[in-house]
């Protein structure tokens, strides 16, 4: 997602010069503040980044096991999944990226899906004791303030001087609307944390005497990134990589290049044979494994920055509680850019003044921050211009000629603006810096430019509602008298990417543990479009390929549709139900949407006419199902 100067904050030459130099030379430890004073400083930015991770999701903390995030519930429903799934994976010892508990009988590639392994297996024990919403809620918020602390460390060992100048940085990223925006259900792209060490390894390949043991921590760092967020931790990489090329080959003097990339390639070198053993799992099961597929199941060119926002305000923010924000993003939880004209223009005059102030050797860091903003800025903008909502399909733009590159076709371009704002919250900290070592009036006047800057983007609480809550069939173990142990069962409607609930009462099972568990079919995951074994081109979707029952249910609770069935399909849903292997369908009495409950009362007619009256159990309605027998045809007079 993102990447820094490899600059220390002394320069090896000249002891008091004001700009940094090779990452290798100095080390922050040689600053005359004592030790004391910089455990208090770091003390009190991480008490400060906790505390604004907490307000912005405080709606969660409210009430854990009842409320849901209201702009992305099917998200954090995937998630909590994700979650429970670490607590049977240790207990059962079952494959990492491969299970069959979803999508029965297929199962799913967790490798091609954001499984989140080391999360998953790390908060196992608190899944299982307090279960997968308050993990959910932990790790969302450890995530910001992690976030926000690790950039500030990060900007402090490798950029600034000033305690306050590294902590501008990192609370603007950490809580930028990006972070908070995907804070809407995303427990991967949160962990901004994760990219910063990573990054911070990478700066120290260049360092004389330690390749080898850089080379490993740095391969290990890779696996961990990879089983967080494999998709930040390729950006990460190939920002890491552009500003290290850029930065490499600007410096004067063909022996300093040598020496640099030398030693930087012996590192990569060793980091390439650890984490390529660690992650050779993984990485099969991703680029070879059953149910592969290319693609995301999105499309690109909707999941694009319009060229507008960079500019414009986000909603959820202090500018948009007076009306001032845009309605530009893809989605909610995509609204990665809208860092606002003021903060635009401020750093476009960050980086004038610091090249105009700077020696040859930060210059080449500011070349290669500038290199690696532009770029990603590029590819954020997708493979066709969006202006001010309206696509202009004859302007093709850098990522066209990325669409079908592996990996590249796997990222959505909207997210590639995540390393733009790094960017930004770097050349940030670097202007702080400047500044604030002077007088009093230059520290007031950039003060009050950087508060005005970001005042108005500065985040509001992440907007929450009620879901279904888990029945007690379920929570009791109720649901063990109707399936057999790994049989297949299914709330209804059967999960997709808007309606989860049923991947979330398997969830709650899993996070007890125990040895019984029920599989479900369908499910909200990305596989394949079909299943035909021919060895052709397979392109990703969300969820399993529609089967014609499934699609009953799911018109039923989405639009209330109820129609009259007959017996073609009541013979249409024994061939589905000996598919899936399915034993029992049951109705809460509560069933959770997108936006808040859908149309159980349809449903319930629905299954009615499908499979005759239900069995009341506990809180929920149950139907028993013979796969090829149910449901059995009727007469016009039944």
């Amino acid at each position: 997602m993102t990447i820094a100067a490899p600059a220390p904050i002394t320069d090896p030459t000249t002891p008091d010069s004001d700009d940094p130099a090779d990452p290798t030379t100095s080390e922050p430890e040689a600053r005359p503040a004592s030790m004391w004073r910089s455990w208090k400083s770091h003390l009190a930015m991480a008490l400060v980044s906790l505390a604004a991770a907490v307000y912005v999701c405080q709606g969660l903390w409210r009430a854990p096991y009842r409320h849901v995030v209201a702009d992305n519930v099917s998200d954090q429903g995937q998630f909590e999944w994700m979650m429970s799934y670490g607590v049977y994976l240790l207990q059962h010892m079952s494959n990492p990226f491969f299970t069959t508990l979803l999508n029965a009988p297929r199962g799913v590639n967790l490798a091609m899906n954001t499984s989140s392994t080391f999360y998953a297996v790390l908060f196992a024990p608190l899944t299982h004791f307090a279960g997968p919403q308050v993990t959910f809620a932990t790790v969302l918020t450890l995530n910001l303030a992690g976030s926000a602390f690790v950039w500030y460390l990060f900007l402090r060992r490798w950029l600034v001087r000033s305690g306050p100048a590294a902590a501008v940085g990192g609370l603007l990223f950490g809580f930028s609307p990006g972070l908070v925006s995907h804070a809407n259900g995303h427990l991967n792209w949160t962990s901004g944390w994760m990219v910063g060490i990573v990054a911070w390894w990478v700066l120290k390949l260049p360092e004389k005497g330690h390749r080898v043991r850089n080379g490993v921590v740095l391969g290990l760092l890779c696996t961990m990134g990879f089983s967080v967020a494999a998709e930040a931790l390729f950006f990460c990489a190939l920002a890491c990589a552009l500003f290290l090329g850029v930065w490499v080959f600007s410096r004067p003097g063909l022996r300093a290049v040598k020496e640099s990339a030398g030693r930087v390639l012996v590192s990569l070198g060793v980091t390439a044979v650890i984490a390529g053993a660690l992650l050779s799992w993984p990485l099969y099961m991703h680029f070879n494994g059953p149910l592969k597929f290319t693609g995301t199941g999105f499309k690109m060119r909707f999941y694009s920055e319009d060229l507008v926002s960079y500019v414009a305000f986000p909603l959820r923010s202090v500018a948009g509680l007076f009306g001032w924000g845009a309605d530009l993003a893809p989605n909610a939880t995509e609204a990665t850019s809208f860092l606002g004209a003021p903060l635009v223009l401020l750093f476009v005059v960050a980086l004038g003044l610091l090249w105009k102030r700077s020696s040859p050797e930060r210059r080449v860091t500011l070349r290669a921050l500038a290199v690696v903003g532009l770029f990603f800025f590029l590819l954020s903008l997708g493979p066709r211009l969006r202006f001010m909502g309206e696509e202009h399909s004859d302007t093709p733009l850098l990522y066209a000629l990325f669409v079908d590159v592996p990996l590249f076709d796997s990222a959505l371009p909207v997210r590639y603006t995540l390393v733009v704002v790094a960017i930004f919250a770097i050349v940030l900290a670097l202007l702080a810096d400047e500044f604030f070592k002077r007088g009093v009036l230059a520290k007031l006047t950039v003060g009050v430019l950087i508060v005005a800057a970001l005042a108005p983007i500065a985040p509001l609480p992440l907007r929450t509602l009620e879901r279904a809550p888990e029945p007690e069939f379920i929570a009791s173990g109720k649901w063990q008298d109707y399936v057999t142990n790994d049989g297949v069962m299914t709330s209804l409607p059967l999960s997709i990417d808007v309606a989860v609930d049923s991947m979330r009462w398997q969830a709650y099972t899993m996070a007890r543990g125990g040895d019984a568990q029920f599989r479900i079919p369908a499910g909200y995951f990305l596989g394949p479009q079909d299943y035909l074994e021919t060895g052709r081109h397979l392109v990703g979707r969300v969820g399993a390929p529609d089967r014609p029952t499934d699609k009953l249910f799911y018109k039923a609770a989405r639009w209330g549709q109820v129609p009259r069935i007959t017996n073609l399909d009541r013979a249409q849903a024994r061939i589905d139900f000996r598919y899936w292997k399915i034993q029992a369908i049951f109705l809460p009495a509560e069933v959770t949407g997108p936006k808040g409950p859908l149309n159980r009362d349809a449903l319930l007619r629905l299954t009615t006419d499908l499979l005759g009256e239900p069995e009341q159990v506990q809180d929920v309605l149950v139907w028993r199902i013979t796969p090829g027998v149910d449901p059995v045809d009727r007469t016009e007079e039944d």
